[in-house]
């Protein structure tokens, strides 16, 4: 094996962690971009695009079985032009490749990604995932897959470029539907019925193994109960029982870091038992933010528990100095997976009283066999109430030890040598982060982690924002690439979740410069919104993503955040827009609803009117009336407190003028009441207001 620094290819000038790790690789390895595109066109070789991200475990053996041994660098470097893509830096040639390698295979993709490319029009002509450095498990060697793919160009180059021509069609033609005239509740009640259908009773989630925690299947259940419990004479309790037997069992899970806090990508079981060990920034914002309206909504206490812990973990983990919020934890730790979490009944014997022991060994599992690779991760087996009455103890005792052993075994942990993180710092990620911590701020009243959002948003506003452009970016002061549309929309949404909860002039400024670069530059003449921006680099499809994923669909969060402040400012062009996508987007919302639950929560925003709720005064006067409007679960309800020292306000809001007491402006969709004084007329208003138009 090549040891570090022996050999140094063109990825050493990178900002990427991910492309950094393989600097050193045998490989003759280049990003993505002109020198390595027109390398292969002027040798007439083709490419080898490998697409991971540092977190990744496969990516990382890959990497060690293939990518650090000479043999193979040798033969991947006289055959082809070798580009390395980090998948999260450059989420555009992700989608696509992503999209091509199903159209190729009939099979989902994943991480590692391996395509191979023609060399003068960079189309897809073979495409897998990992394989393994030796014939196995019918897989080929990845030696003798680099050789049989180079022949297998040379023999059959015309049905390959046949087939690359049905290739682009077919890729250019996903995006082709005609639009609907008009929309209707029908998907809401769908995506419903679907989710029930794929709900697991047993365990929680929806389908097997593995199990992903979809927050925005989760989210539409508990929007589609809080409709429901509005209206005269209806309750959907099943809808309320799904969402939160689910985030019961998640928490209680080996999902969630029981000591440390946050949670992993996803279950490799059916019980939330044992995670693929990587920790994403992404998962932890959408899930923070999801497990604070859930506390608003029921007032269990493990919600609000899970997230003290995953909030504190962000805080201390997973921010820079700077104010920027990092990427990723990685998976592995001193070359194997999960070893920094788990531990073995003898170690938490050498750290707790005998007594203690007892306790913590029967709550998480260490008195019954181990659960991973002859070891135990912590996954909650009973409840503290279940405990209490074990041990004869009131359950404040529990809670206590509780927290007193995971506070010991925490600290040891923190001895142990650190998964990998990934330091770069991206906007699409950090505006999803600034959202959960602004939510769980504003349900839980916690200040510190409202100020640290902020610090975040100020961090993007200073490094990302150019020229009236963001940048996707940053690492080591070094920010680069033209942002993407879910760059500028979960910014959006995040600014309006801290506009929530504390008022900046410039704030507001900022979402809707935002909002005019999204529709300057990302706007689908048909509807809808492009993945890329009208002037970003051309690549053999332009993604319109409409189904949500790993992270929501940047249409749906573009029509939801357009029609709110479209609402909040009186601007019909917003509104359009938003209406438009939904319209453009209809024939996919109508064939997979519970696949597009970020559109559906911006279709049930447009039907059902959101409540806009504008208070002016003196901020020592509207304290009570703000915590009225904005602590409750009311996901509806979007409430924005502006003192009166506020400057000249654009639109709707310049006409929500202070009085000499605090006024409070109510309005559902384009109807309004007439302005309260008085907080108790206030408090009827929200409720009248937010009972009207339900679903």
């Amino acid at each position: 094996m090549s040891k570090e620094n022996d050999y140094t290819n063109s990825l050493i000038n990178e900002t990427s962690p991910y492309l950094l790790q393989h600097a050193h690789n045998p490989v003759e390895w280049y990003p993505w971009g002109t020198a390595a595109l027109e390398k292969a066109q002027r040798e007439n070789r083709p490419i080898l695009l490998s697409i991971g991200y540092s977190a990744c475990h496969w990516c990382h053996v890959m990497a060690h079985e293939s990518f650090e041994d000479p043999q193979t660098a040798a033969l991947m470097n006289r055959l082809f032009i070798n580009i390395k893509v980090d998948r999260e830096e450059r989420p555009d040639i992700d989608k696509i490749y992503q999209t091509a390698h199903s159209l190729l295979t009939r099979r989902h993709g994943g991480w590692p990604l391996t395509v191979f490319l023609t060399p003068d029009d960079r189309v897809p002509f073979f495409a897998g995932t990992y394989f393994p450095n030796e014939a196995r498990h019918g897989m080929p060697s990845f030696r003798e897959l680099l050789q049989r793919v180079h022949e297998f160009l040379n023999e059959n180059e015309a049905d390959i470029r046949k087939q690359n021509s049905t290739l682009v069609d077919t890729l250019q033609s996903m995006q082709q539907g005609d639009p609907a005239e008009s929309l209707t509740p029908l998907p809401l009640d769908t995506a419903r019925q679907q989710l029930e259908q794929a709900f697991d009773e047993r365990d929680g989630g929806f389908g097997s193994a593995p199990k992903f925690p979809h927050p925005t299947n989760i989210e539409r259940l508990l929007r589609h109960w809080a409709g429901a419990r509005t209206t005269a004479g209806t309750t959907d309790q099943r809808a309320l029982h799904m969402a939160v037997f689910t985030l019961e069992k998640m928490a209680r899970g080996g999902l969630f870091d029981q000591l440390g806090g946050g949670f992993c990508r996803y279950s490799v079981d059916d019980h939330w038992m044992i995670p693929h060990f990587e920790k994403m920034l992404y998962d932890n914002g959408a899930l923070l933010a999801l497990y604070a309206e859930a506390w608003a909504a029921t007032g269990n206490p493990l919600f609000r528990r899970v997230c003290e812990q995953t909030a504190e973990w962000v805080m201390r983990d997973m921010q820079s100095p700077q104010g920027g919020y990092y990427s990723s934890l990685d998976a592995d730790s001193e070359g194997e997976e999960g070893k920094y979490y788990v531990w073995t009944p003898a170690e938490v014997k050498t750290l707790l009283r005998e007594d203690d022991y007892a306790l913590f060994a029967r709550r998480y599992g260490l008195d019954r066999g181990a659960n991973f690779e002859g070891h135990w991760h912590l996954h909650v087996f009973h409840t503290r109430a279940e405990l209490a009455r074990e041990f004869s103890l009131d359950e404040s005792e529990i809670e206590q030890l509780d927290q007193r052993a995971r506070s010991k075994l925490l600290e040891a942990r923190g001895q142990r040598i650190a998964p990998g993180r990934d330091d770069k710092i991206l906007t699409s990620w950090n505006g999803l982060m600034i959202r959960g911590m602004a939510i769980a701020g504003r349900h839980l009243d916690a200040p510190d982690w409202i100020a640290s959002a902020e610090r975040a948003l100020d961090f993007i506003y200073k490094t990302l924002w150019k020229d009236g452009r963001l940048l996707a970016t940053s690492k080591d002061d070094r920010a680069h690439l033209n942002a993407y549309l879910d760059d500028y929309v979960y910014l959006i949404d995040a600014l309006l979740e801290l506009l929530q909860v504390r008022w900046r002039d410039r704030d507001l400024s900022f979402a809707i410069e935002l909002a005019e670069v999204v529709l300057k530059h990302f706007q689908d003449p048909q509807g809808g919104f492009f993945f890329t921006s009208d002037d970003h680099e051309t690549l053999i499809q332009r993604p319109r993503p409409d189904h949500d994923d790993a992270t929501p669909s940047g249409n749906g969060i573009a029509a939801k955040v357009l029609g709110r402040l479209g609402h909040l400012l009186g601007e019909s062009r917003y509104l359009l827009a938003a209406e438009n996508t939904l319209k453009a987007i209809w024939p996919g919302i109508q064939s997979m609803p519970h696949g597009h639950a970020s559109l559906l929560l911006a279709l049930e925003e447009s039907l059902f009117p959101l409540q806009t709720v504008v208070i002016r005064g003196a901020q020592h006067t509207t304290a009570d009336w703000q915590a009225l409007a904005t602590r409750p679960y009311a996901p509806r309800r979007l409430t924005v407190t502006i003192p009166e020292t506020a400057g000249l306000l654009p639109g709707l809001l310049g006409e929500r003028v202070p009085r000499e007491e605090t006024v409070a402006y109510v309005c559902s969709g384009h109807t309004c009441s007439a302005p309260v004084t008085d907080i108790d007329s206030f408090k009827t208003q929200l409720t009248d207001t937010e009972t009207k138009d339900q679903p």
